[in-house]
């Protein structure tokens, strides 16, 4: 789904954040009907639509401000809230599964794992989940400083389907860190 800024906490930026839940549902909807009608077409290639949960525009992990390394601009639960949400708007507007992408921020990614969790629970709902992280320069580490084997070890307890790479580098630059990711990696 083209969600990726759609949590209240990205759409706040924008005074926004009221239509969080109605973005994501639309979107879930007009790629599930996008979909369908791909896969009648040609049913030998059944197609599926992944909800996407961005990283949002804050950092749980790391202060913006580096005259006070303590302060940090978002919490914990206000994420895992914003999450909740949307993965709701997303389930209900028909997603196979979710899409955690552009991870550069582990901390962030936990409380969307654990966001969708709960809420998929809550709806009865079992779904496959996706990670996907973003290495930000050539020193192969995530903006909170994690190589990407320490960004899949601080996520493997989610049993996601599939680790990947996006983002940030372009798919030249990200393709040496494959292997090293694949090698640990215990999903697709």
């Amino acid at each position: 789904t083209n969600t990726f800024n759609s949590t209240t906490i990205a759409m706040a930026d924008y005074q926004m954040e009221s239509l969080s839940a109605e973005i994501n549902f639309a979107a879930a909807k007009l790629a599930r009907a996008s979909a369908d009608a791909w896969t009648a077409r040609t049913p030998e290639k059944p197609r599926y639509v992944a909800g996407v949960l961005g990283p949002t525009n804050r950092t749980a992990s790391i202060s913006p401000d580096v005259n006070d390394p303590a302060f940090r601009n978002i919490t914990f639960d206000q994420l895992v809230a914003a999450y909740r949400e949307s993965t709701r708007a997303l389930v209900e507007g028909g997603v196979d599964l979710i899409l955690i992408e552009t991870v550069f921020d582990t901390l962030n990614a936990k409380a969307a794992i654990y966001a969708v969790k709960e809420e998929l629970e809550a709806l009865g709902v079992d779904l496959p989940l996706m990670i996907s992280g973003t290495i930000t320069d050539a020193s192969g580490r995530t903006l909170s400083g994690q190589t990407t084997e320490a960004f899949y070890n601080s996520l493997r307890h989610a049993e996601a389907l599939s680790f990947g790479l996006n983002c940030a580098l372009g798919p030249d630059e990200l393709r040496q860190y494959v292997p090293g990711l694949s090698r640990i990696a215990e999903c697709y």
